[in-house]
């Protein structure tokens, strides 16, 4: 049993989320049948894991290659100062540029970790230099440009954290 303040999630919730993390899609009924529960209480139960917070959403995975040509790009980032209002201020700034697919603050040598999408590696060089005008605490960055995803972060976490 998962136990989280406030939440205790047992195998039931446990299936039902990974069964909606594949398949956002199932309908009340098939979702009822894979988790063995009849069709009103497991709605209840996915209502409950809603309104707790471990359901953020549904969407469709689209792939935006396919859609128009674009560069993805990783950045690691080294602020200049580690202070709770610098890390807060990069923070702020890059959770609303619209570029940053994902940011990742990180322990070690480096303070965060940003996936990066671009038309192409003129308009990320744009970008980059723009934030750097903002003056948002970055000493400096290193680009590496994404020649192939191998594994992208849609991937279920592994079996063993499932079990108990």
């Amino acid at each position: 049993m998962t136990k989280l303040p406030g939440h205790k999630l047992d195998r039931y919730d446990l299936k039902m989320l990974r069964l909606l993390a594949h398949d956002g899609r199932i309908t009340k009924a098939g979702l009822a049948e894979a988790v063995n529960l009849s069709p009103s209480p497991a709605w209840e139960r996915m209502k409950k894991l809603e309104a707790a917070g471990f359901i953020r959403g549904y969407r469709a995975v689209i792939d935006w290659s396919l859609v128009f040509p674009t560069s993805q790009i990783l950045v690691e980032v080294e602020l200049a100062r580690h202070t709770a209002a610098d890390m807060r201020r990069f923070e702020t700034h890059i959770a609303q540029a619209p570029e940053v697919a994902s940011c990742f603050a990180t322990g070690g040598g480096l303070d965060y970790l940003m996936l990066v999408r671009s038309k192409n590696i003129d308009d990320y060089q744009a970008f980059m230099e723009d934030l750097l005008e903002r003056d948002i605490g970055i000493e400096r960055y290193y680009t590496y440009v994404v020649t192939k995803v191998v594994k992208d972060g849609l991937a279920l976490p592994p079996d063993s954290l499932f079990e108990g």
